[in-house]
C-alpha cells in the first residue's frame, strides 16, 4: 500500500522502507507465541521425564544422605571398636592374676590399675613345651604357605595362558575338588601316612605330614582364584613379551607375578590365616612333639575350670601373630578384594 507520497506503508501502518521490515516484523510477531508454546512444551517434557526416570528415596536414604559422610563414618568406628572389644578384654585378661580374674569381670581393670601384671607371660615363656610349640606352628605355617601360593601360581599361569591337552577338563578337576570337605580324606590320608615308613622316619605325626594335608586342601581355592585373576589380563602384554624373546619363566617372572602380586598377597594372608588357626588337622596328624599352639592350647583346658592364666596370654600370643601379618599386608590385600571390580 502506498501513501499519496508513494511511501510504502504496512497494512498496520509502519512504513516499509526496504520492502521486508514490515513482513519481518509480522513473521516475529507471529513466531513468538509459537516458540513460547514450543519452550512451555519442552520444559514440561523435561519435568514429565524427570518425574518419571528419578526414581524415589526412601526415607533411610534421604537421612544418609542428609547426614554426610562425617555420620557413616563415626558409625563404622564405632562398629570396629564394639568388634574389638573381645580381643581387648582377652588381652587385660592375660594382664590379670588368676585371683583378679576369679573376682571379677576384666572391666574391673579400669579401677584397679595395680592389678595390671606381666606373670602370667613370664611364667608361659618359660614352658618349653609352648616354646616349641610355637616354632612347630611357624614350621607348619610358612612351608604350607609358601608351597600352596608358589605351586599355585604356576598352575594357575598354566591354565590361564598355556595350551595343552585336556586343560579344561583338568581345571574342571581342580573346581570340583573344591567341595570335598577335610573331614572325608582324614582316616583315608591317616591311613596312608601310617604305611609311609621311611628309613625310621614316619610321615604320621610328624611336622612333614601336616604340612602336606594342608597344602593339598589348599591348592584347588588357590589356583580357582589365581587362574580367574591371571585369565583377565590382557594378551597385548603377554604376546609383546613373546615377541621380544621372553620365555614362559621370563614371562611368569616378569609380566604376571608383577601384575598378580594383589591376588597373590590375598591369597597368601588366607592361606596363612587358615593354617595358623588350624586345629583339626593338627588334632588328627601332629604327635605331641609335633604340636602346634592350637593343639597345645587345647591340651590345657582343664576338667572343671578354665585355666585362665595360661589360656588368656597364649590365646592373645596367638592372635598377635596372625593380626601383625594381616596389618603388614593389608594394603596388598585390599588390592587383591579390589581387583577386577574397576575396568
Amino acid at each position: 500500500m502506498s501513501t499519496a507520497d508513494g511511501t510504502d506503508v504496512t497494512p498496520d501502518g509502519a512504513p516499509d522502507d526496504d520492502g521486508g521490515t514490515g513482513g519481518a516484523a509480522a513473521t516475529g510477531a507471529g513466531a513468538a507465541p509459537e516458540k513460547d508454546r514450543e519452550a512451555k512444551g519442552t520444559t514440561a517434557a523435561a519435568a514429565a521425564n524427570g518425574a518419571a526416570g528419578a526414581p524415589r528415596r526412601s526415607v533411610a536414604s534421604r537421612l544418609v544422605g542428609r547426614a554426610g559422610g562425617t555420620v557413616v563414618q563415626v558409625l563404622l568406628v564405632l562398629v570396629a571398636l564394639f568388634w574389638l572389644v573381645p580381643t581387648f578384654g582377652l588381652f587385660v585378661e592375660s594382664l590379670r592374676s588368676t585371683e583378679d580374674n576369679n573376682a571379677g569381670g576384666w572391666w574391673k581393670i579400669f579401677s584397679h590399675p595395680s592389678q595390671i601384671t606381666t606373670s602370667a607371660y613370664s611364667s608361659l615363656l618359660d614352658k618349653p613345651d609352648f616354646v616349641d610349640s610355637f616354632w612347630n606352628t611357624v614350621l607348619i605355617t610358612v612351608p604350607a604357605t609358601v608351597l600352596v601360593v608358589a605351586i599355585a601360581s604356576l598352575a594357575a599361569y598354566a591354565f590361564a595362558w598355556l595350551e595343552f591337552p585336556g586343560r579344561d577338563w583338568l581345571f574342571l578337576i581342580v573346581v570340583a575338588l573344591l567341595v570335598v570337605p577335610v573331614q572325608v580324606a582324614l582316616l583315608p590320608v591317616a591311613k596312608l601316612y601310617g604305611n609311609i615308613d621311611v628309613g625310621g622316619f614316619k610321615m604320621y605325626g610328624s611336622i612333614t605330614g601336616v604340612v602336606l594335608f594342608h597344602v593339598a586342601f589348599g591348592l584347588p581355592f588357590a589356583i580357582f582364584l589365581l587362574r580367574n585373576f591371571f585369565a583377565a589380563i590382557p594378551r597385548d602384554l603377554l604376546e609383546a613379551a613373546r615377541m621380544d624373546g621372553g620365555s614362559e619363566w621370563t614371562i611368569f617372572r616378569r609380566v604376571i607375578f608383577p601384575l598378580g602380586g594383589p591376588a597373590i598377597a590375598s591369597l597368601g594372608i588366607f592361606q596363612f590365616l587358615w593354617v595358623w588357626n588350624d586345629l583339626l588337622v593338627a588334632l588328627v596328624f601332629a604327635n605331641t612333639g609335633a604340636q602346634p599352639m592350637t593343639k597345645w592350647l587345647q591340651s590345657q583346658m582343664r576338667q572343671f575350670t578354665g585355666n585362665i592364666d595360661i589360656l588368656a596370654p597364649g590365646a592373645f600370643l596367638s592372635l598377635l601373630v596372625p593380626l601383625v601379618v594381616f596389618f603388614a599386608f593389608q594394603r596388598y590385600f585390599v588390592q587383591g578384594v579390589l581387583a577386577g571390580s574397576v575396568k
